[in-house]
């Protein structure tokens, strides 16, 4: 069905039989229901804090009582792709999904200071993320907000010695840092 078909349709429709089928949305799917759930309660800073924990726990997990042994870190971007992806979607403002997406990356940085990575596919998928957060804050005008912290990425991959800081400083000479 097209968005015209749909409109066409929706207006031939009672406000009663409107009411019934968005409550039926709602009920019957997932994603609606959250949607609307975050549309008329936000808690845009719990929703962060939480999302910022499930990242963490991804280079840095936490011991489930009960259990011998510590457990290893999945370093998983995969995982916070699908949250800013969700705040994306959920229309979450700009500036928490920036902070999110650097956060990602900070998380990354501070796992990789402690501990050798040998997986290239880490330092390239950091990257990744790295150059999907900066044309997003390009692309909402909110760059200068962030500077000081892409300076920090940059600074911790300098300190670091990662092999693709090249790939990283492209990037900064191409926004005149």
């Amino acid at each position: 069905m097209s968005k015209r078909d749909l409109k066409k349709y929706l207006t031939e429709l009672s406000k009663e039989q409107l009411e019934e089928q968005l409550i039926e949305l709602y009920e019957k799917f997932s994603p609606v229901k959250v949607y609307y759930d975050f549309v008329f309660n936000p808690k845009e800073d719990k929703l962060l804090q939480e999302s910022k924990v499930k990242i963490s726990h991804e280079y840095f997990p936490v011991k489930k009582p009960n259990t011998k042994r510590r457990p290893k870190a999945k370093m998983r971007r995969s995982v916070a792709q699908k949250i800013i992806k969700h705040f994306i979607m959920l229309g979450v403002d700009s500036f928490i999904i920036a902070d999110l997406m650097f956060y990602n990356i900070e998380i990354a940085q501070t796992y990789s200071s402690n501990n050798l990575i040998k997986q290239e596919l880490f330092y390239k998928s950091i990257f990744s993320s790295f150059e999907q957060a900066v044309n997003f804050v390009i692309s909402n005008g909110i760059l200068t907000e962030f500077k000081a912290r892409i300076k920090g990425i940059h600074q911790e991959i300098l300190q670091q010695k990662w092999k693709n800081k090249y790939d990283f400083e492209a990037i900064l000479d191409k926004i005149d840092f």
